[in-house]
């Protein structure tokens, strides 16, 4: 029983506030239209200037395109036991919570508001988005499984902001357990406490603003 809860503990779970899987349809199309307009752009260039040359026009055209598509289908996160593991097209950047010199939420305002937990380990850093709010109030939050397992994490840290943020976590955690409304839901208040500020920059919520979420 030890040796499976440790393993269960330890097993990697997908922090992704939108997994890649969701938009591979939409992704496939976008590369086979970007191949397609390659293809067209090489053939019509032909007419004019030598294959080469028609060759190369048309790899201008769709290479930027299927090289997005590439790049966004492989960035992925996961989140095992205190360490967080992110994908990215060169490498994967890997970075422990317990270890953690900063801890931040940040909040980027606009038409789509995003709420990111923000984490420093030296001169790396990386956000992990926790939930995303239209002015509607419509959006999307990460998976209970996630903020449970990242709010664990944060409390496993000597910090006492990183403290903080767990607990924001796990009342998030319960708020979307219960299903309540978006006014009593802690990261939909961080989002509002910077619109309200009517900023159009990212903010970083103060140590004070935080802890009024709790």
């Amino acid at each position: 029983m030890d040796g499976e809860s440790g393993r269960a503990a330890t097993e990697p779970i997908g922090i992704d506030l939108v997994a890649p899987e969701v938009f591979a349809p939409m992704l496939r199309r976008l590369a086979l239209a970007a191949l397609g307009v390659g293809v067209g752009v090489t053939l019509l260039s032909a007419v004019w200037v030598s294959w080469p040359y028609a060759i190369a026009l048309g790899l201008v055209v769709a290479v930027p395109t299927i090289g997005y598509v590439f790049a966004f289908r492989r960035r992925r996160m996961w989140l095992s036991g205190t360490e967080i593991r992110a994908h990215r097209l060169l490498g994967e950047q890997r970075i422990d919570l317990a270890d953690a010199s900063g801890v931040q939420l940040l909040v980027f305002p606009g038409r789509l508001n995003r709420i990111v937990l923000k984490v420093t380990a030296g001169a790396d850093i990386q956000l992990v988005p926790l939930a995303m709010y239209t002015d509607a109030g419509s959006g999307r939050e990460l998976h209970l499984l996630g903020l449970r397992k990242l709010a664990d994490a944060l409390a496993a840290s000597e910090l006492a902001a990183a403290v903080v943020v767990s607990e924001v976590l796990m009342q998030q955690l319960r708020a979307e357990a219960r299903d309540a409304g978006l006014g009593e839901r802690p990261l939909y208040r961080g989002v509002r406490l910077v619109r309200e500020k009517d900023a159009v920059s990212p903010v970083v919520l103060t140590d004070s603003e935080v802890a009024s979420l709790v």
